[in-house]
């Protein structure tokens, strides 16, 4: 694939102007009777991700609907409400759809694997954006769309750039699959711990641990320098001074509820998380071990429902947690530091395959 695009030296000289109309249609087809159609799913904007080709999810008739739009397979269901948050996909099924989603059909001019393509592409996206209309909640019509230009190769072009295009898919697809696998054996070994195994000690967090408070600290008082600032969204910045000698463990108070974060290095923890001080009968076991051991607890489960969400402290330190025998704790941090080894270097695998992927679709059209 790498071969493939280094030598990719793309010859527009007789491609044509076309517009979006030209090569495209919205079918205005609507369902009179759902059941009798054998309708199976139901989509609407919040089923369509952003930036993303693949149409994955969708609602089923047991929900209730009030969508009669239809579309087949193989159509682009493009988010016509709030173009800027660039959700359109190509359908692997037929249905029905949202109001403010507008059905795409190839017509014979261009190659139907390829319209997903020249429609996930950031001028358009940037052209539906300039086109829509309405205050909070802004809307493009197709009439609009289908005068936006592009240049279009001709047939035999189309199938050795849709063949191309495809393919990249189909390796971000594959690293994905391996990205899932892996957070399926992490989240596994998370369940250990709240679970009863032979021979591993029970405890409530409150016997191997402290919540401490942080300190407030103003985005407009920090002054950047050599030490992280952790909020309850993680870390967030830098400052010149440091609260908690590192390395340590961050969990969310305010906000993002119970969300854990490792710190490798001296840190300043704000007043909407709780740094962590393990007590002194425990300090024996390997820090680390005790951050994944709080991701497996769930402490999210403790929110308080306000305004702004806040973690229930005495609850979440009468949580039950599960602790190995000490000679396997560090086989267990052993395989929870290699899956996410693995899962960063994946992760990283993937944003530089789609930024790839970005970039040609974006060169091409």
């Amino acid at each position: 694939m790498d071969e493939k695009l280094k030598q990719l030296n793309i010859d527009k000289s007789d491609w044509t102007t076309v517009k979006f109309g030209d090569i495209a249609k919205e079918p205005k087809e609507n369902s009179k009777d759902l059941l009798a159609e054998g309708i199976e799913h139901v989509v609407g904007l919040e089923h369509i991700d952003t930036e993303d080709v693949h149409l994955r999810r969708s609602a089923t008739l047991e929900e209730s609907t009030t969508f009669t739009k239809k579309f087949a397979k193989g159509d682009v269901l493009f988010g016509r409400r709030r173009a800027y948050l660039k959700k359109a996909a190509q359908a692997s099924f037929s249905g029905i759809c949202s109001g403010d989603i507008t059905v795409f059909r190839a017509k014979e001019t261009i190659l139907p694997e390829l319209l997903p393509f020249v429609v996930c592409n950031d001028k358009f996206f940037d052209y539906a954006i300039k086109h829509s209309a309405g205050g909070l909640s802004p809307r493009v019509k197709f009439k609009d769309l289908a005068n936006y230009e592009f240049l279009l190769p001709p047939k035999e072009q189309q199938a050795q750039l849709a063949e191309l295009l495809w393919a990249m898919d189909d390796v971000i697809e594959k690293e994905k699959e391996v990205l899932e696998r892996l957070e399926v054996i992490k989240s596994s070994l998370f369940k250990k711990f709240t679970d009863q195994e032979e021979n591993w000690t029970k405890h409530k967090i409150k016997e191997i641990m402290s919540f401490n408070y942080g300190s407030a600290l103003k985005e407009s008082d920090r002054i950047e320098g050599d030490y992280f600032v952790v909020t309850s969204s993680g870390i967030q910045g830098t400052h010149y001074e440091y609260q908690t000698e590192g390395p340590g463990i961050v969990v969310g108070r305010k906000g993002n509820v119970g969300q854990v974060t490792w710190v490798n290095n001296n840190f300043w923890t704000t007043d909407t998380a709780y740094f962590i001080n393990i007590n002194e009968s425990f300090r024996h076991i390997p820090l680390k071990f005790f951050y994944y051991l709080l991701i497996a607890a769930n402490l999210k489960r403790h929110s308080i429902a306000t305004a702004v969400p806040g973690l229930n402290r005495d609850d979440a330190l009468l949580t039950n947690v599960y602790l190995p025998n000490e000679s396997d704790i560090k086989s267990y941090l052993s395989k929870f530091e290699a899956l996410d080894e693995r899962l960063i270097t994946i992760s990283d695998k993937i944003s530089s395959s789609q930024s790839l992927q970005k970039s040609l679709i974006n060169q091409i059209f």
